[in-house]
């Protein structure tokens, strides 16, 4: 009896240890790594990799400059290239072109130009890897952990909240670097700006005046009591003789909503806060002077200043910014109808001046 006894258990540990190891390979296989090479200049004979990249190369007994110099020429700015099996815990490899390592401010734009080619590269690796269905992924800082950390969050995301078949969830990571709260930074500012995407992006029929109200509020829930939001109703925006605003929005059957977002961030709240205002026309059709059908499904971007403001409000709360904002958002549809704006109609704003409706395209 013990004979079989000791066969069962010695085929159920074999079994057991290959399920584990089968497992680990898995996971292994699933963990990718974005590392950023510099241009070379003419003079130059070694690829000049970042700190982050001589790292690796170390750790891999100079593979990673091998296979670079013997794969083509030098990358260019945005331009990848991938690698297998160079290191075990990560199989996947993408390297990306940072340009020219002397690259600055741009005095006549006032642009940052090495903060841009760290976003731009770093997003193109990410999405090379997520195309591959790995999902753990870790990022050269590249110099900068927040433009890196900006880059991943950006290229990563794609609004499929609608399609069956999803692109694979990437969890980006910083990698051989100390600077986590540069890159936690960079990570709110990238949400902050995939949220406006998001309201953007969504169906008009999806982000009525009234849903993209209940978003924000949503999202303000978890900031703290010095984020606050006020949903103004029709009725409230009667009340303040708001004539303009309601005469675009009688047109449509969603009704419209005026929102108020707070943030207390001064020591002082008494401090005069910044006030922002964002077009909120969550679909403009041009109402009885309909814009052309060619590209009007666009016109669900119409509350793009909307969007804007109120992400950027959001982010401000989450970085903790020591300001007081206002953010606000007139929120509603411009759409054809018995009852919308006719041309030459005359309508009466809140400061008392009296508006001659000439061309609905654009409305207030």
């Amino acid at each position: 009896m013990l004979q079989p006894l000791r066969a069962l258990l010695h085929r159920s540990v074999h079994r057991s240890c290959c399920r584990a190891l089968s497992a680990q390979s898995y996971s292994s296989a699933r963990k990718g790594l974005v590392l950023g090479v510099y241009e070379k200049n003419k003079e130059e004979d070694n690829v000049v990799l970042t700190q982050a990249g001589d790292t690796f190369d170390n750790a891999v007994s100079g593979k990673l400059r091998d296979q670079l110099t013997r794969s083509g020429p030098s990358l260019k700015k945005g331009k990848t290239r991938i690698f297998y099996g160079l290191h075990e815990e990560f199989p996947s490899v993408v390297v990306v072109g940072l340009g020219k390592p002397s690259a600055g401010v741009n005095e006549q734009e006032l642009w940052d130009e090495s903060k841009e080619t760290i976003r731009t590269a770093v997003s193109v690796g990410c999405r090379h890897l997520q195309d591959l269905e790995i999902e753990h992924v870790e990022v050269d800082p590249c110099g900068d952990a927040q433009a890196a950390a900006e880059g991943a969050i950006l290229g990563l995301y794609e609004y499929d909240e609608l399609k069956t078949k999803k692109k694979t969830k990437v969890s980006p990571q910083l990698y051989a670097s100390q600077d986590v709260d540069a890159w936690h930074k960079g990570v709110s500012y990238a949400e902050g700006q995939n949220l406006a995407r998001y309201l953007m992006e969504s169906p008009a029929n999806y982000i009525t005046p009234s849903k993209f109200a209940e978003i924000l509020q949503q999202k303000i829930g978890g900031l703290g009591g010095n984020v606050k939001a006020f949903t103004r109703s029709k009725s409230w925006i009667e009340e303040q003789q708001m004539g303009a605003f309601l005469s675009v929005a009688k047109g449509s059957d969603e009704p419209p909503v005026f929102l108020e977002i707070h943030y207390t961030g001064s020591q002082d709240p008494n401090d005069s806060p910044l006030v922002f205002v964002g077009k909120g026309v969550t679909f403009d059709s041009g109402g009885i002077s309909l814009k052309p059908s060619s590209g009007m499904d666009e016109m669900r971007a119409d509350m793009g200043g909307a969007a804007t403001v109120c992400s950027a409000i959001l982010t401000a709360a989450t970085l903790k910014l020591p300001i007081n904002l206002i953010g606000l958002a007139p929120l509603c549809e411009n759409m054809p109808s018995g009852r919308a704006n006719k041309p030459g109609d005359v309508v009466r704003a809140k400061n008392g001046k009296t508006i001659q409706v000439n061309m609905l395209f654009c409305c207030w």
